[in-house]
């Protein structure tokens, strides 16, 4: 499938092509006054590999047009504006299955996992039934195909991390998430017994952010840190991956800020347990 990204950065390739081709020079002679590989001429005009603000520049003086290099800069800043926002149209295309494995490869290589949640109870601590309902009331939202048993086998096969020594996970959660329901009461409940006896296990820290509660941020939107190299924040028609150093550190400051305010512990399972007091099983 082809992506937004790759769409993009094969238009700028095109562009290095009409400008190359406009100055009257063969790849491999353009490829030799700037001292590259032809393939590698070869790889940037096809869309094959990213150029750098350098290349482009480069580029630009090669072929004796400096006026260019602000519009090549430009098209790049673009492009990598397409790598950061991730459509959810695209990305669930074939259904969540593809999503999740990537979510899977995500955690697998990180050491320590932070995350918030405004409204639902995070993917790697829900139970299959509670995700189930997820994935299908998305499926239907977004008129994509139901492959709900595949991405609730990957859901699940993503929590085997919970068990690795290597890895720790500190999550806040609003007290709306304990609340909101968008699954049948009784799988509701089994979801709030399990983020219960979570509280308190080794590598996992679950704070919850009490209703009342005095904030010094507040809680906007959901987002997970991954290490200090990856923030993903989801909205309802993209996914957001920020990579800069500032936009990680921004978040870092967000979650500390939120998680001075949450209750752990003892205070946090007397918040569940009161959810969980709160649900008609008649």
């Amino acid at each position: 499938m082809t992506t937004d990204y790759q769409t993009a950065r094969e238009a700028l390739g095109a562009r290095l092509r009409e400008l190359r081709a406009e100055a009257g020079l063969e790849g491999k002679h353009l490829a030799a006054a700037l001292g590259w590989q032809p393939s590698k001429v070869s790889r940037l005009q096809n869309g094959k590999q990213t150029p750098t603000r350098a290349d482009l520049s480069a580029w630009a003086h090669a072929i004796d047009r400096p006026d260019v290099e602000t519009e090549l800069h430009g098209l790049l800043a673009a492009l990598d504006m397409k790598q950061r926002h991730r459509t959810w149209r695209k990305q669930l295309a074939g259904g969540h299955h593809g999503r999740q494995e990537i979510a899977v490869r995500q955690t697998e290589v990180t050491k320590d996992i932070r995350g918030l949640e405004v409204s639902r109870v995070p993917g790697l601590f829900q139970t299959p039934e509670y995700a189930r309902a997820i994935f299908d009331a998305n499926a239907r939202f977004r008129g994509i195909p139901a492959t709900t048993d595949a991405a609730v086998e990957k859901r699940m096969r993503r929590q085997e991390a919970l068990y690795d020594p290597e890895k720790t996970f500190r999550f806040l959660i609003c007290e709306a998430a304990l609340y909101h329901r968008s699954c049948p009461v009784d799988v509701m409940a089994e979801q709030l017994d399990r983020l219960y006896n979570l509280v308190g296990q080794r590598r996992i820290e679950l704070g919850v952010l009490p209703f009342g509660a005095q904030l010094r941020r507040t809680a906007s939107h959901a987002f997970w840190i991954y290490d200090r190299r990856l923030v993903i924040v989801e909205t309802i028609s993209e996914e957001l991956w920020l990579t800069g150093a500032e936009d990680v550190e921004l978040y870092e400051r967000a979650w500390d800020w939120l998680a001075e305010s949450a209750e752990y512990g003892a205070p946090a399972r007397r918040l569940i347990g009161r959810a969980r007091a709160s649900l008609d099983l008649s």
